[in-house]
């Protein structure tokens, strides 16, 4: 076994044991590698390009994203999709040069983010063939031994324009489909009576829980990433879509335990299920766990309604708070209800009344020193504004931090899947400002777990953006001389303390 694609790797430098931090085992991790060699040779080979291989490499892909499939039955099963394909030997990626290794693991990892993607935006009947062509194009390059650093540095960028691509067809199909989100604030409580609860990121899968659910009497909230689809119309219009539950996906074992209720998981951010409430936990599309049921592209979630039946819910109502102890939630600051206010927020900068933005956001986790981004939070001065998105949200976001001109001062911008949102108002910031938007009053925070935040970071290299804090640890997979780079040429720097940051953060 060899994994180090994932923020809490073991000692900070890699999975090489029986088992990965993450819970995957080494037979897992290898039929992982199996699988990815067999995509890299199929790439590599120029294949003629159809919709159906299409589809097949991008749920591949995504399989192997961290906490996404921990079944080798289903991997092995996807490796199999692509029979008579001689894998390529992933050994050789992995023993490659120190800094061949470090550009071809950013151009793997980005991909599998970039794959995510765009499978949601897929499933809505949105696809962008450029993105997808880069994908056969970036696989093939990784299985080139012979590939230079100079060859392979501008695909990593090219990496990260693929994902902005891919986030800007996303966002379009999620609104054209679910309308666009508004704020609305969210219960943390759980009615009593039969219900459950959707995790990951699948918005259709949600909706078409919601349809299912209809009248049926079993209510659904959502979990970690699901959140923001309160904000969108043509789900809040489901009366029985209650509000959410828990907080973000390092803490299931602890707020699932013996919960009457049932799980869905959609996507990514599924931890091992403890026995405790393992009989109540489902999974579909690409997700999967030994011994768990599995509702397949027929979505036909009757047993999952069927278990919330028989479960019965909570006797009366029941409230898991925040970590920082609220009961509500705020979301759907997605980039349409932020700039319909866009002339407030300008003339809030011009008179002084905002000092500075923060982006902080990214993939929550627990390892130590993630409370470094709820400290900072807290100590961000009253003139400043907080925008946020993904899970690492739920560090802070039950946080009452007042108002600015009638906005919160936090504003949840929506699941890493909307990371666009953040940089369509930052680039519009930057046109209202004739400026460019490293000149903005903006700093930009980032804490990273797995692929889908190396896909970001690359979009956001990719556009320019400069003095990006990155925390709570580097990637282990980032060589010092391309770590340098980095440095050099877009200002990256590791999280310190709160005090620091904020001091050289707000310095005149």
């Amino acid at each position: 076994m060899f994994c180090y694609q994932c923020e809490q790797t073991a000692g900070g430098k890699a999975c090489t044991g029986k088992a990965g931090v993450c819970g995957k085992s080494a037979q897992t991790a290898d039929l992982q590698d199996n699988l990815t060699g067999r995509l890299i040779a199929l790439a590599s080979s120029n294949p003629s390009r159809n919709a159906e291989l299409d589809r097949k490499i991008i749920e591949a892909l995504f399989t192997t994203l961290t906490n996404v499939n921990f079944s080798d039955a289903d991997i092995s099963a996807t490796a199999n999709a692509f029979e008579g394909t001689a894998p390529y030997d992933m050994a050789k990626l992995w023993n490659a040069p120190e800094d061949i290794r470090t550009l071809k693991s950013l151009i793997l990892f980005g991909i599998r983010g970039v794959a995510a993607y765009a499978y949601h935006a897929l499933v809505l009947g949105y696809s962008d063939d450029s993105v997808i062509g880069f994908i056969y194009k970036a696989l093939a390059a990784i299985g080139d031994d012979d590939a230079s650093a100079d060859v392979l540095l501008p695909l990593v960028l090219g990496t990260g324009e693929a994902n902005f691509k891919c986030m800007e067809l996303l966002d379009q199909a999620n609104t054209s489909t679910y309308g666009t989100p508004a704020p609305v604030k969210v219960t943390q409580t759980v009615e009593a009576g039969p219900f459950i609860v959707v995790s990951g990121h699948d918005l259709r899968d949600l909706k078409l829980l919601l349809e299912q659910t209809d009248g049926a009497g079993v209510n659904v909230y959502t979990h970690g990433e699901m959140l923001p689809a309160h904000a969108y119309p043509e789900l809040k219009r489901y009366t029985h879509l209650k509000g959410n539950f828990g907080t973000a996906w390092q803490n299931q074992q602890k707020e699932f335990a013996d919960v009457p209720g049932a799980f869905l998981f959609t996507t990514n951010c599924l931890m091992p299920p403890k026995d405790s409430y393992s009989d109540r936990v489902f999974t579909t599309a690409v997700v999967g766990y030994p011994g768990l049921v599995h509702i397949g592209e027929d979505k036909n979630f009757a047993p999952v309604i069927a278990k919330a039946i028989t479960l019965k819910g909570y006797a009366k109502p029941n409230t898991i708070t925040g970590v920082n102890g609220g009961d509500t939630l705020m979301t759907g600051f997605a980039h349409g209800a932020v700039l319909s206010v866009a002339g407030t927020v300008i003339d809030a900068v011009k008179s002084g009344a905002i000092k500075r933005f923060f982006l902080v956001g990214g993939c929550d986790g627990s390892r130590p020193g993630r409370n470094y981004f709820t400290d900072f939070v807290k100590q961000t001065p009253k003139d400043t504004v907080i925008l946020t998105l993904a899970c690492g949200k739920y560090r802070f976001n039950d946080l009452d931090l007042g108002e600015i001109g009638g906005l919160p001062r936090i504003l949840d911008m929506g699941q890493c899947n909307d990371s666009y949102s953040a940089i369509k108002v930052a680039l519009a910031l930057a046109e209202a400002f004739e400026c460019g938007v490293n000149d903005l009053p903006l700093t930009l925070l980032l804490s990273w777990y797995e692929q889908k935040a190396v896909s970001v970071l690359l979009t956001l290299l990719y556009l320019g953006v400069k003095n990006i804090r990155l925390g709570p640890t580097l990637p282990a997979f980032v060589s010092p001389n391309i770590l340098n780079f980095l440095v050099e040429n877009f200002g990256i720097a590791p999280t310190t303390t709160v005090e620091a940051d904020l001091k050289a953060i707000m310095a005149p």
